[in-house]
């Protein structure tokens, strides 16, 4: 068995492929329906880093959140905005990744990084409190993989001033998806072409 063939290990190739994955559902998915008004401006100038954890273990998706949080810190925001740390490995199961967010909150904590940053997150099987499984809100935070995305507080904070009206993007988004329905979700062809 080589070092590809374990759950801890990507080939160059594989990285390329949850990344263009990932890259799809933030143009079709993210951008093409709109479901985040303030991410086209940031795509459009590629100003989205987009690091790959090979590991299926937590702890090293952790050490890698730790890594990427302090990179974003240190960069220029005129040029890296936000990064999105995609886990093809990692955190298959939606509760155990829910979870995991607490670990996430606590690295910010450490790093004395909360207000400065946030971790957002999305995976293939996100589901919202008080939702069936397959409720088409749940599609507004479905990814190919399991997905952090660490945003900055102060672009965010900006984004949100120049908006009207906020606090109805996700009312807007679940409008959205429920004229799009399951089959014209399917049409978009989100999905992870590694764990099929």
């Amino acid at each position: 068995m080589t070092d590809s063939d374990t759950p801890n290990a990507l080939t160059p190739e594989q990285e390329r492929t949850a990344i263009e994955d990932t890259q799809k559902w933030l143009l079709e998915a993210v951008v093409g329906l709109n479901l985040c008004p303030f991410a086209k401006a940031v795509v459009v100038k590629d100003m989205v880093r987009y690091r790959v954890c090979a590991s299926a273990e937590p702890a090293d998706l952790l050490a890698m959140l730790r890594e990427e949080l302090q990179h974003l810190t240190e960069a220029d925001p005129d040029k890296l905005d936000t990064t999105l740390l995609i886990a093809p490995n990692a955190l298959p199961d939606f509760l155990d990744f829910n979870d995991f967010l607490e670990d996430c909150d606590e690295v910010l904590m450490d790093l004395e990084l909360d207000g400065v940053l946030q971790v957002a997150d999305f995976h293939p099987h996100y589901q919202f409190g008080g939702t069936e499984v397959d409720d088409i809100e749940n599609f507004t935070n479905r990814t190919p993989y399991p997905t952090l995305h660490l945003l900055r507080e102060a672009s965010l904070d900006k984004a949100v001033e120049a908006y009207p009206d906020a606090s109805l993007i996700f009312e807007r988004n679940i409008e959205v998806l429920n004229k799009l329905g399951h089959e014209g979700w399917a049409k978009l062809g989100i999905a992870s072409r590694l764990h099929n």
